[in-house]
């Protein structure tokens, strides 16, 4: 019987390792991209094929597609600080030489970006799929729009098959919404954006698989662009305060989110030369202190999609990973 083989990039890391499983529940033949020397041990119970290259340079990755039939590209740089170029060479530039080794071979390219692609800083309630997105100046934002740019190219000048896949905030054990915040809050505390008042604009992991795998099997989904979002009515307040109960802390303050931006800025530039993480970024406070409940319904509609992890599920699993892990 045949197995259809699918090729994960970002396949050791936090949503990679997800969908890793489940493919394999599901069947899939994996070829999972890590980079070298990143621990993969994690990956061996999926039967996966290991193999590594660094989606920067175009030589290590050579052959990378041959014989796949789904690209799920999950690879980039995730945080919320750095310098531009490091962005654009983790994101674009690593999407780009992607999709030259997968035009003419796979039958279909699943890109996962981002929310933050449809400009960092404004409130995106209610923003739809189709609607405009900018660049804000914020280097993880514009990136990701860039390498969706490259990816509808792509399409359109070389024919390949693409679906765009934005998730909003997307946590589960091991996120750097569960991970750097409680580490955050632990050595000191978070501050609340505007009281915490805006919704946190979540998706849990798994919920998420369920989507990504939708997205990369459906018809509907050809040649589209997907929002996921759960359909939670959790605030950063409350968000921030059941992970703080986890360590026996909680948010101390509220900072208004013009002083956070601000701020935040100007600690940007003074950090910038010592290559170390600023007390505060941009893209933390666009993220904490924006409404970004994007508009769901187009995943709903078209793809069957819908929030199947609830939320106290979803937090009774990332407490028990925070318990387990030593954090």
């Amino acid at each position: 019987m045949y197995k259809q083989k699918v090729l994960v990039t970002g396949a050791g890391g936090f949503i990679g390792s997800f969908l890793c499983k489940r493919l394999s529940e599901n069947g899939y033949s994996i070829r999972a991209l890590a980079f070298p020397g990143e621990d993969v041990k994690h990956l061996e119970t999926t039967g996966a094929e290991i193999v590594t290259g660094d989606l920067t340079v175009p030589g290590s990755i050579k052959g990378v597609a041959d014989g796949v039939d789904t690209v799920y590209h999950l690879a980039g740089r995730v945080t919320d600080w750095g310098p531009r170029k490091a962005f654009y060479t983790a994101i674009p530039g690593a999407t780009g030489n992607l999709l030259h080794e997968s035009v003419g071979k796979v039958s279909r390219f699943v890109y996962i970006s981002s929310f933050c692609a449809c400009g960092m800083g404004r409130h995106l309630k209610g923003v739809k799929e189709d609607d405009p997105a900018y660049k804000t100046g914020i280097p993880y934002g514009d990136a990701k729009l860039e390498a969706e740019g490259l990816v509808q190219g792509c399409h359109k000048e070389k024919g390949l098959t693409y679906t765009i896949i934005r998730p909003s905030n997307v946590i589960g054990p091991g996120s750097i919404w569960v991970k750097d915040v409680v580490e955050r809050l632990r050595k000191s505390s978070v501050p609340l954006i505007d009281h915490g008042r805006y919704s946190a604009s979540l998706v849990y992991v798994e919920n998420l698989v369920d989507g990504i795998l939708l997205a990369g099997t459906k018809d509907a989904a050809k040649n589209n662009t997907y929002f996921f979002r759960d359909d939670w009515e959790v605030t950063w307040e409350r968000y921030l305060k059941d992970l703080g109960r986890i360590v026996g802390k909680r948010p101390l303050i509220s900072v208004p989110f013009w002083l956070a931006w601000t701020a935040a800025g100007i600690f940007e530039k003074l950090y910038a030369p010592f290559k170390v993480r600023p007390p505060g970024t941009r893209a933390s406070v666009a993220v904490l202190g924006r409404d970004l409940d994007v508009d769901n319904t187009k995943a709903k509609r078209e793809l069957g999609w819908a929030t199947r992890v609830p939320y106290e599920d979803a937090m009774k699993a990332i407490e028990a990973w925070v318990r387990s892990s030593g954090l």
